[in-house]
């Protein structure tokens, strides 16, 4: 096996410090007012309190309206409104796990250098790439399932956080041949959302299809997401729907080239729609019903099955 490379110290990005200041003073704001106002009007401060910290709740609600109906041609099953109130509460409670305590807070708490230097010879590395506005915590519970496996890891932080997507191509590079430089194999490149997407500009730009094992995604906009519509950032915009970017990514690339994917989706999914743009043609394509877009990423079916192509068993020795 050869030597793993040197360690390299990280401090939190630029998203980890922006997310903490929008925690902290979500959260002060909050307490501010329900400080100013208990005893006047005891209604008025818990109700005016409970907006600041759950008001993104009725942006999420939103988004699954509009996904209900957005979604009615396209060819994957529809959600009924039940599905849809499941996937809202859903990630009303995963989306503060993530983007108020793991991404602010925990996105150096599994580094990547234990991993590499304790890689064992014959088990597959793996790359995780996160989506638009997370870092690497948004993988936690993940890197914790790898912790002591003797598989390496590598988890990117794509920055800067509203660059073009092909921007992101050498941290990926450089993440991949970390891996394999610690373990001598092909590692498993696991994506979210954009993350996906990212991962194809690296496999046109580098031509890397040998160096990888497999490709998976949750819940990416490989043809765009209509919700893009409304972005103003570089990368935003370049998930738009049947955009020039997106329709560039499969030119003059091998034609089995989606055989390398699987890629989970799913008919609830409040920011990759119309479902079916979450797919590819020629991947094995894997539908999830009733899942919202940061809830499949942890759902046990995908851990397993994703986790189950390192060729270990890791789903139950954790």
């Amino acid at each position: 096996m050869s030597r793993s490379p040197e360690p390299v110290e990280r401090a939190p990005g630029t998203l980890a410090r922006l997310q903490q200041l929008i925690t902290v003073s979500l959260l002060a704001g909050a307490a501010a007012w329900l400080l100013f106002f208990w005893s006047t009007s005891p209604l008025l401060a818990v109700s005016g309190g409970m907006l600041l910290v759950l008001g993104y709740s009725g942006f999420l609600a939103i988004e699954f309206f509009l996904l209900r109906f957005v979604n009615r041609p396209d060819p994957a099953p529809q959600p009924s409104w039940r599905q849809l109130a499941q996937a809202w509460l859903g990630e009303t409670l995963v989306a503060p796990r993530v983007f108020c305590w793991r991404q602010p807070f925990r996105s150096q708490a599994f580094p990547d250098e234990p991993a590499l230097r304790s890689a064992v010879p014959g088990r597959r590395g793996l790359v995780f790439i996160h989506g638009f506005f997370c870092n690497r915590g948004f993988w936690a519970p993940w890197l914790e399932k790898l912790q002591g496996s003797g598989h390496a890891y590598v988890a990117v932080n794509l920055e800067p956080v509203f660059s073009s997507i092909d921007d992101y191509v050498p941290l990926i590079d450089a993440a991949v041949r970390r891996v394999t430089q610690a373990t001598g194999l092909p590692p498993l490149l696991v994506c979210h959302s954009m993350g996906g997407l990212a991962a194809r500009a690296w496999l046109k730009a580098m031509k890397s299809e040998s160096r990888v094992h497999h490709v998976v995604t949750l819940g990416t906009p490989h043809r765009g997401t209509w919700l893009a519509r409304f972005s103003r950032v570089a990368n935003g915009r370049q998930m738009q729907l049947a955009g020039a970017w997106h329709q560039s990514l499969d030119q003059d690339m091998p034609a089995h080239r989606h055989t390398l994917f699987t890629c989970w989706y799913s008919n609830c999914d409040n920011i990759v729609f119309p479902s079916s743009t979450a797919t590819l043609p020629g991947a094995d394509n894997r539908l999830v019903q009733g899942v919202a877009h940061v809830q499949l990423a942890f759902r046990p079916e995908v851990m397993q099955a994703t986790l189950a192509m390192t060729g270990g068993d890791l789903w139950k020795s954790a």
